[in-house]
């Protein structure tokens, strides 16, 4: 005789097969995340409260067991604080959505969640590849082989895009327009959101002869970029073509590639530091990017050292010039001359 389900696993059920995936149109990679962390809850509760999944009720969710559920993530499953608050947010939103559908029962659940603070994570600078890391990466995969041919394009798609790796595993050749001065990309990224880009002649130029090269120019439904077993790429596939390629840059090139992890992500990294370093202003960025805030942009693109002393030296260059005090003639009318 099947169990007679209780309230908070009905809730839930109807939260991840029904709410997440059509209602709140989550991608499959966000509900993933989601579902880990319900699963994650429950393992919890099994493991050092002793309570059964078809026995979790709303009112054991108190402040006391989601507490000790944070606390467990950090110390018996090593999670990181970013992480920790990863979780914390996933659970205040099952808390408004269980909320919602039945006020009496999820309220002790939604008043703990929102006593928990999230914790203060301590800011790392973001790995990026610098210029010449780039210009080397780019021409590193030998394009002789199919293999590398397509590890080429896609590396360099991603650098002229700055599109996240899932983005690339899903495109599809109608997402391209080729149009006689420009060519346009169309991406879907987190939580089904399209955006259009634009991306750098070259690149175009390469992404044509590599569809044609393909034979799949005029076939609108297949994927880009396929693996040696899957005509659907996965991220994990994107994730062997970077660790294999920085290894082999890292020993050809050892006072280069110095950081000690390169994912994809880094090369969206690097593409939004370097068109901040040219002068992109960041509204742009964050467009081109997909970002939902300009505050995710300025985490993203925060000026290198680097570009933060050129900058300098040009704002000396034009209030703080070196002329001769005694000649009237050279002198000008300056904000900053109270500082000489």
């Amino acid at each position: 005789m099947r169990r007679k389900k209780n309230r908070f696993l009905d809730i839930l059920e109807s939260y991840v097969t029904e709410y997440m995936p059509y209602a709140a149109g989550l991608s499959g990679n966000t509900i993933r995340s989601y579902k880990d962390t319900f699963r994650l809850l429950l393992a919890y509760l099994q493991e050092e409260k002793g309570i059964k999944p078809h026995k979790v009720a709303f009112a054991e969710l108190d402040y006391d067991t989601l507490t000790g559920f944070m606390d467990w993530l950090e110390q018996t499953r090593k999670c990181s604080v970013s992480t920790r608050n990863q979780r914390l947010t996933i659970l205040a939103a099952f808390a408004a959505y269980a909320q919602n559908r039945d006020f009496d029962a999820a309220s002790v659940f939604m008043n703990s969640i929102q006593k928990i603070p999230a914790k203060r994570t301590q800011s790392k600078p973001r790995t990026i590849f610098t210029m010449e890391e780039v210009a080397l990466l780019l021409r590193l995969p030998d394009t002789s082989t199919d293999i590398g041919r397509r590890n080429q394009m896609i590396l360099n798609l991603m650098y002229a895009s700055g599109a996240r790796a899932q983005e690339i595993c899903d495109l599809r050749v109608r997402d391209v327009q080729f149009q006689k001065n420009l060519t346009r990309l169309t991406l879907t990224g987190k939580g089904n959101k399209v955006r259009r880009i634009v991306i750098a002649k070259s690149c175009a130029g390469m992404l044509k002869h590599y569809l044609d090269w393909r034979g799949i120019s005029r076939d609108l439904n297949r994927y880009i970029f396929s693996s040696q077993t899957h005509e659907h790429m996965t991220v994990s596939c994107i994730e062997e073509i970077y660790k294999k390629h920085v290894a082999e840059a890292r020993e050809q090139h050892p006072r280069m590639f110095l950081q000690s992890k390169y994912t994809p992500h880094t090369m969206r990294h690097t593409t939004a530091t370097h068109m901040l370093e040219a002068g992109v202003p960041l509204m742009a960025i964050k467009n081109f990017l997909g970002h939902v805030s300009v505050a995710t942009t300025e985490r993203y693109a925060e000026l290198s050292q680097t570009t933060t002393d050129k900058h300098i030296r040009e704002w000396n260059r034009r209030w703080f010039w070196d002329a001769d005090p005694a000649d009237d003639s050279k002198r000008q009318t300056s904000p900053t001359d109270f500082l000489k």
